[in-house]
């Protein structure tokens, strides 16, 4: 034991407290240093994120996600400055993790293009929950919206989960946007009836229904000589929360109405003419 001791010299171990000891000493407690300094400035930027989203008023959810990759982008940058520090080539670090992120994102094409339609969904707004819309190829109410999905609830009770890219790469209908929707119905009478007589009663009944709107005021206008019938457009305006009220219960009053009137609505029918010739 002693001959091992003999073999360093007092200047050896000066050397290399000098050469190692301390240099690295210093190394270490500067990563330590940076590590802390920079999870504290993480910590105020992802504050001063919170405060600035919570003014936006944008949804919850898009915000924790956000929160969650601008945390992991500077608690990575924070990671590489403190081994960077201890001397570690973070050069090849980074390559690695950059062919990584490619290949995941080459592996994860769709999943992408599901994520950038959710973040745009949840930015954009063009509809919200409780809403009736008409997108990715269905119609329903609307649900819950992710990420990467959207979940819709159809008028028989049906949940239907979307793809966010299918949803933001084709039209959009918002039936639940406005506060008032225009009921389009049309009406036909037979050629040997009264029109101005069908005519009342339709403007009768649409000033009758307190679900219709004054303002914007209701249409009733002959549109079209068809083949059997005349054809009256019916267009009032109501809430949109009445829309499928109005129009069940005024259609089956105009059949109820139209029968006590003794105005006919004529349904599809074939005359067929039989001529006789001589030789029979």
């Amino acid at each position: 034991m002693e001959e091992n001791l003999s073999l360093f010299s007092s200047s050896d171990v000066e050397r290399y407290i000098n050469d190692y000891a301390i240099p690295w000493g210093i190394n270490i407690a500067m990563a330590i240093v940076i590590y802390v300094i920079g999870r504290i400035v993480v910590g105020f930027i992802l504050s001063l994120f919170r405060r600035l989203m919570a003014k936006s008023k944008y949804d919850a959810m898009l915000v924790d996600f956000l929160e969650a990759i601008i945390s992991a982008i500077l608690m990575l940058f924070v990671i590489v400055a403190s081994l960077n520090q201890l001397g570690v080539d973070t050069t090849s670090l980074v390559a690695i993790l950059g062919a990584a992120g490619l290949a995941i994102g080459l592996s994860l094409q769709d999943s992408l293009k599901n994520f950038a339609a959710g973040v745009m969904l949840l930015v954009f707004k063009p509809f919200k929950s409780g809403d009736f819309v008409e997108a990715g190829g269905t119609a329903g109410t609307i649900n819950k919206i992710s990420i990467f999905t959207t979940t819709m609830t159809t008028p028989d009770n049906k949940e239907i989960i979307v793809p966010n890219g299918g949803i933001y790469s084709n039209n959009i209908t918002n039936y639940s946007a406005k506060e008032t929707r225009r009921v389009d119905m049309v009406v036909g009478i037979g050629y040997d009836a009264d029109l101005r007589k069908a005519k009342e009663i339709l403007n009768e009944m649409v000033r009758a229904d307190e679900r219709i709107l004054s303002e914007p005021a209701p249409t009733v206008a002959v549109s079209e000589l068809a083949d059997s019938s005349v054809n009256f457009v019916v267009r009032p305006w109501c809430k949109a929360s009445d829309f499928w009220g109005v129009k069940f219960d005024f259609t089956e009053q105009v059949k109820l109405r139209f029968d006590q009137e003794g105005i006919s609505i004529p349904f599809p029918q074939m005359d067929v003419h039989l001529h006789k010739t001589d030789s029979e």
